[in-house]
């Protein structure tokens, strides 16, 4: 029996996604690293864990490497407690895998300038919602240039 010939000859190669979908996910992971990144700082910053008994423990105590290794792993699982700091977090974290499936699929000479620059615009965004941060000339003019960064990277690869 011979092979049908009526096939679809790209079938079984993988389609690239559109260009929108790029700029869905360029955005998404800027949002999810950039914006989130205050907010993680914020809830770190005003974070007030309770003591632990066995922080006070006369074994953990007596020896230094236990002390900074248990009140390191009860500082992180509290952290990790806390809503305000783990929500964020998550939704950084998430923007990770969405990079990482990105440069699966865009070229990667685009992909990390564009998502970092997009970090650093909604980390300025960010900063100004949670703590009222003013954005200064310099800031402004350096987020500017980003976007142009940005744009001139993406029409010489056209």
């Amino acid at each position: 029996m011979s092979p049908d010939t009526t096939a679809d000859p790209g079938q079984g190669q993988s389609q690239q996604p559109g260009p929108l979908n790029y700029i869905i996910g360029f955005t998404l992971v800027g949002i999810a690293w950039g914006l989130t990144t205050p907010f993680i700082r914020r809830a770190a910053k005003d974070h007030n864990p309770q003591p632990h008994p066995l922080l006070e423990s006369d074994a953990v105590r007596a020896s230094w490497l236990k002390s900074k290794l248990y009140g390191a792993f009860f500082g992180v699982i509290d952290l990790l407690k806390n809503p305000r700091y783990a929500v964020p977090l998550l939704l950084n974290l998430t923007g990770s895998v969405w990079f990482f499936l990105l440069i699966g699929k865009a070229e990667l000479s685009l992909t990390v300038p564009i998502v970092n620059s997009l970090a650093f615009l909604f980390t300025v965004l960010g900063d100004w919602l949670v703590d009222g941060k003013v954005i200064d000339k310099g800031t402004m003019l350096g987020m500017l240039l980003s976007l142009t960064g940005i744009a001139l990277c993406v029409h010489s690869k056209n």
